[in-house]
């Protein structure tokens, strides 16, 4: 009988990766349903969804994670000094299509709501003048960042992108969600953080 390998090693791989995301999915079940003292905080996302192969993991209740992003000239900006004002945080990166498409709506109602809002967009990508006049031409006049060793993208489990995070003045995530219209982003900004 002839075992073809890689049929034999892609089995494996795909059990493995069923036995990883039942076993993360059990877990936070598990922690949720054991999130009962005051001191505990209990984490849901818009959708209700475990985190799961391809989703975004729910940071519902979080803090922003203290980590470094990178300005486009490569230095480091602590996410700490972020915290203080309401702030918006889109994941995104150029060649994404439905960041494409949601870019133009954030830019406009930044135009609209950044004065009481804080608009930051991280980029997955390491810093580029390309992806930065990217940016630029769907209108986008907040900061980009860029996280190039994903530390922010992996502390709140973006796996999908586009994601949105907004988050309060203290620094604590309210809502996440994937792609946005600009009448949705300005409904959730005003019922999330003003």
């Amino acid at each position: 009988m002839t075992v073809n390998k890689r049929l034999l090693f892609g089995s494996l791989a795909v059990a493995a990766a069923v036995i990883v995301a039942v076993s993360i999915v059990a877990a936070n079940r598990s922690d949720s349903a054991t999130a009962n003292t005051d001191d505990d905080v209990t984490l849901t996302s818009s959708n209700d969804l475990s985190p799961t192969i391809g989703t975004n993991a729910a940071v519902t209740g979080r803090p922003l994670p203290k980590v470094n992003v990178q300005t486009l000239a490569g230095d480091d900006f602590a996410t700490a000094d972020l915290v203080g004002k309401p702030l918006v945080v889109n994941f995104w990166y150029s060649t994404c299509a439905p960041c494409k498409k949601e870019l133009p709506a954030f830019a406009a109602v930044q135009a609209k709501l950044g004065d009481e809002v804080r608009f930051v967009g991280v980029d997955s990508l390491p810093p580029s003048a390309n992806e930065e006049a990217f940016a630029r031409d769907k209108g986008v006049q907040y900061e980009l960042f860029y996280d190039t060793n994903g530390e922010l993208t992996s502390a709140v489990g973006v796996a999908a992108f586009p994601q949105t995070l907004f988050i309060d003045a203290k620094g604590t995530i309210v809502e996440q969600t994937g792609e946005l219209t600009a009448e949705r982003l300005e409904q959730l900004i005003r019922t999330k953080l003003l």
